[in-house]
């Protein structure tokens, strides 16, 4: 888990799989490991919900990042963007 931004409005963490070694039945088989993705999560601090993005979305939002890398944008463009996203959060944030 790596935050990626944080400002008072939202945060953006990049969730990265990580392989472990494949475990073996006791007869030596390997056992397949489940599928492993990477996703971020975006949370609006301000309306109290996070969004999860993996699979074709998390790749969309990894472009995105590296078009942010070549252009460095503006933190109100940044804040823009993840505004868009963040109209799509449903999953409302619980403290514990």
């Amino acid at each position: 888990m790596h935050t990626l931004y944080d400002s008072d409005d939202y945060i953006v963490t990049h969730m990265q799989a990580t392989v472990e070694p494949s475990p073996t039945t006791p007869d030596g088989v390997a056992v397949l490991p489940a599928l492993l993705r990477h996703g971020f999560e975006i949370v609006d601090k301000r309306a109290g919900k996070e969004l999860y993005l993996d699979g074709s979305w998390a790749e969309l939002f990894q472009q995105r990042l590296a078009e942010w890398q070549r252009t460095t944008p503006t933190q109100e463009e940044v804040e823009d963007t993840l505004a868009q996203y963040a109209e799509l959060a449903t999953i409302p944030l619980h403290l514990h």
